[in-house]
């Protein structure tokens, strides 16, 4: 497994070791020994899968606050998204900045975003299978969204209108959000 930093300081890109012959391939999408020797520790509690049908589907900016906040590790399995990670924390030297990797079934590439970050994605196909390890449960009560397009983030979609939920469509603002999260440095 190949683990390469972005430019937003904890998020991570996962390149999984393909083995492939004449039968088609195998891979170890995650390994919590190898992550650990990589100094990354999670405990993956729920496995989510979504289908998207048509190209231009953005989901997000979607994160669970306070107690409630989830770690993910992100991949497509079918199709190809251009997923995003904004930096939530308060204090962060990347607070409010984005990484966004494309995502796919052929790459096999995947992303691994802390406690602390919104997540979104935007289908770049049609068809597209996309799943998630979260280290929390998700908690409705919890859940909050940012508005896709927010000028403070200013993510770099490739797209003028794309399909949304209704629930996307109307979320706020970062500056009206009641995100609380703080960051808090590592120590060796």
């Amino acid at each position: 497994m190949n683990v390469l930093k972005t430019d937003v300081l904890d998020v991570y890109i996962i390149e999984p070791q393909v083995f492939g012959d004449h039968r088609g391939w195998f891979m170890e999408s995650w390994s919590t020994h190898k992550m650990k020797e990589k100094g990354l520790f999670y405990n993956f509690v729920q496995d989510n899968h979504s289908f998207s049908a048509q190209k231009g589907t953005l989901r997000g900016l979607h994160f669970q606050k306070g107690s409630s906040a989830q770690a993910k590790l992100v991949r497509c399995s079918k199709g190809a998204v251009l997923d995003v990670a904004v930096d939530l924390r308060n204090g962060s030297p990347t607070y409010k900045k984005w990484a966004a990797v494309e995502l796919s079934a052929d790459n096999k590439k995947q992303l691994l975003i802390p406690r602390g970050f919104a997540h979104a994605f935007l289908t770049l196909t049609d068809d597209v299978e996309f799943l998630y390890k979260a280290d929390n449960y998700y908690n409705s009560q919890a859940e909050r969204t940012i508005i896709w397009n927010d000028d403070e983030i200013g993510i770099d979609w490739g797209i003028a209108n794309p399909i949304l939920s209704d629930k996307d469509a109307e979320a706020p603002r970062l500056c009206e959000s009641d995100v609380d999260f703080v960051y808090e440095e590592k120590r060796e």
